[in-house]
């Protein structure tokens, strides 16, 4: 029996991000009853919007919790890593392939 992609601990790997790192979110994060003052469904983030990773912890000892501020909303919402990519790290690749 072989852990499906969802069950990887993921924290045997260094984390993806950093404290202080520009990332921006790859889809829309709605509130799933987690995130206090916001009814269920609401949006907290949206595709596209960019902030800084502020803290990284952990969830059931599998899967690193990204600790993200939205500055233009003035909020701090738990990310996934497969929910964010780094703004650096995307600028660099399209730098790469323009300079081909």
């Amino acid at each position: 029996m072989g852990l499906s992609r969802e069950q990887e601990v993921e924290i045997r790997n260094p984390p993806r991000f950093m404290p202080g790192e520009r990332v921006r979110a790859t889809r829309h994060i709605k509130n799933d009853g987690t995130y206090p003052d916001k009814t269920i469904g609401e949006n907290l983030v949206r595709k596209g919007d960019e902030g800084y990773v502020r803290d990284i912890g952990t969830f059931l000892q599998q899967f690193y919790i990204y600790a993200v501020e939205w500055v233009d909303r003035g909020t701090v919402v738990g990310m996934r890593a497969r929910e964010l990519t780094s703004v650096k790290k995307a600028a660099t690749v399209l730098s790469e392939r323009i300079a081909k």
